[in-house]
């Protein structure tokens, strides 16, 4: 994977640098608590790394692979006409964490990268960390200003949402 290829420098900082945010760029961190216990991690954590929590979450997604990898592509849209294509710069499946981050390709309306990773903490707590770093870089990202944010807050915490109730329905 050539860095090139992306819309901005920092590639992988959010696996190398937790909580770094580049200047000029806004940072994003939602943690959401999932359940509890080993089979609740595996669920989510299967759930984020074949994309099916994206799915729940009812927007558009085409991917290269049916599992998260360095290098897959990934394109998302957004209220059936807003493209927002990505590539997958990192993933991590351990013991007690899993997940992947993207990183924004030309033609997606904000720079930056993303990412999603499950952890069970040492008391057996399941959550969902999405965090993120980004600027506007289509005009209408830009007008968009603060309710651009808002959204990007708004999706962060569907998502976990979304699979708090993805590990339920699988729980019954």
């Amino acid at each position: 994977m050539s860095s090139k290829d992306f819309t901005y420098d920092e590639v992988g900082a959010t696996r190398d640098r937790p909580g770094f945010c580049p200047p000029g760029f806004h940072p994003l961190h939602v943690r959401t608590r999932l359940g509890e216990g080993h089979d609740v991690f595996r669920r989510a954590a299967e759930a984020v790394m074949t994309w099916k929590m994206h799915r729940a979450l009812g927007v558009g997604l085409a991917v290269s692979a049916d599992r998260a990898a360095p290098d897959v592509d990934v394109t998302v849209t957004l209220a059936g006409i807003v493209k927002a294509p990505c590539r997958v710069v990192w993933t991590v499946e351990e013991h007690r964490r899993a997940g992947w981050a993207y990183g924004t390709l030309p033609g997606h309306p904000e720079t930056g990268e993303e990412s999603f990773v499950v952890d069970r903490t040492g008391d057996g707590t399941v959550w969902l960390t999405v965090s993120a770093f980004s600027r506007a870089a289509k005009w209408y990202a830009r007008a968009g200003g603060p309710a651009t944010r808002g959204l990007q807050q708004a999706y962060a915490r569907r998502c976990g949402t979304v699979l708090r109730g993805l590990c339920a329905d699988e729980e019954s």
